[in-house]
């Protein structure tokens, strides 16, 4: 499994140096929270952190053990990091913690809003610093 991780990111920070991010697109309009599209899949993410620094990289949700609890990992051009999430209405809660095994020791929290069109957004946080990061993670078409 970690192989497969590391893996990953290599993959994901080449296509990261080859493919610089342009402007975000738009998101769409806030999911009502009776109505939320499936949120299952593998995304594209735009990021800042509390520094104003931009990151990117890719966003995987898959379903959790329960109702409504998802599974989430990040592959990033600083690191890996894994966390759990809870869907309430239009807002994804999770927390988050840095893979075990590489070189980053890193946790932190945040809430993501769930668009018509499947997008997340919103804030992250690192524990132990003031100020959160925003994302915005796009689904990858399939």
């Amino acid at each position: 499994m970690k192989k497969l991780a590391l893996s990953l990111l290599l993959l994901s920070l080449t296509l990261t140096a080859c493919f610089p991010r342009n402007t975000p697109a738009p998101l769409g309009a806030d999911a009502p929270a009776d109505n939320v599209p499936d949120i299952i899949g593998q995304y594209a993410l735009n990021a800042t952190d509390p520094t104003h620094e931009e990151y990117g990289g890719s966003l995987f949700v898959e379903a959790g053990d329960v109702p409504n609890e998802y599974k989430m990992t990040w592959l990033l051009s600083g690191g890996i990091h894994e966390g759990m999430g809870t869907l309430e209405g239009n807002q994804l809660t999770f927390t988050w913690k840095s893979m075990e095994g590489t070189d980053q020791s890193l946790s932190g929290r945040g809430v993501y809003t769930v668009t018509v069109n499947g997008e997340l957004y919103g804030e992250n946080t690192v524990d132990g610093v003031d100020a959160p990061g925003l994302e915005s993670a796009y689904p990858n078409e399939e």
